[in-house]
């Protein structure tokens, strides 16, 4: 019988053990989806602010004439 009670309470500091190893690792998952939420705004906001960003007036490499002397 004592080995059956010892069973029994090995078992329950298991789950016990697991409930908070589970509720850590959900934690860890709210903070993490908060962390991709506030990266997602930040990503939003600095795509839309390169698509409103004017085209340079500096002519690229390409469209610039060679100076005289070629």
């Amino acid at each position: 019988m004592q080995n059956f009670e010892d069973r029994i309470a090995e078992l329950e500091m298991k789950l016990t053990f697991q409930d908070n190893l589970l509720e850590e690792l959900n934690q860890a998952l709210v903070e993490q989806q908060f962390v991709i939420d506030k990266m997602q705004i930040q990503l939003r906001y600095l795509a839309n602010k390169l698509k409103d960003m004017q085209p340079s007036n500096v002519a690229s490499r390409a469209e610039e004439t060679p100076p005289p002397h070629y």
